[in-house]
């Protein structure tokens, strides 16, 4: 029930930038939403967010900024090793897949029977050197992992800097109108 609640709630929160509202108000409450929008202010994603009647059913109203473009709770709470947040993070935010969206592009285009006469000659050209960049180049990121450890609910950032792991609550991130255009 408790999951059900936090999933409400963020999709309650894309629904309203979506449609381009200034602010969306949640019910019911729980810790677990207040602690998630907490990570989200402190990220930048929201403005601001205000507890009302907290020890009754209660409401949230949240003040957005239009940079939220998903945001899920996980139904599933996943548990996740420190050594592991890498990966998970990659898996769930669609977003750090820029570099292989372009890799994939530039080598894939003879595999798929398009041929190479639809990428640019300059690009084919330089492909290798191309290849050997995207290998060593670090994913860009545009969002955040949220976990709760038993040091309390934390982003996947704090939660490597602390050494510490959990189980994967639910993820947000904003896709930029770069990405936007390859979907």
């Amino acid at each position: 029930m408790g999951r059900r609640i936090l999933n409400d709630a963020l999709r309650s929160i894309v629904n309203a930038e979506k449609r381009g509202k200034a602010t969306v108000e949640l019910k019911p409450i729980s810790t677990v939403i207040s602690s998630f929008l907490t990570i989200m202010k402190y990220r930048g994603y929201i403005r601001n967010f205000e507890l009302f009647d907290p020890h009754r059913v209660g409401k949230i109203t949240v003040e957005l900024q239009g940079r939220v473009n998903d945001c899920r709770a996980l139904t599933y709470r996943q548990d996740v090793k420190v050594k592991d947040i890498q990966k998970c993070t990659t898996f769930k935010l669609p977003t750090r897949q820029v570099c292989s969206l372009i890799a994939y592009y530039i080598e894939g285009a003879g595999r798929l029977g398009i041929g190479y006469a639809n990428v640019p000659g300059y690009v084919y050209r330089i492909r290798p050197k191309l290849m050997l960049f995207f290998d060593n180049l670090y994913p860009v990121q545009w969002g955040y992992v949220v976990i709760t450890t038993p040091g309390g609910i934390l982003d996947h950032e704090e939660a490597i800097r602390r050494n510490v792991g959990g189980q994967v609550l639910g993820y947000f991130h904003y896709t930029s109108f770069f990405m936007r255009t390859f979907r």
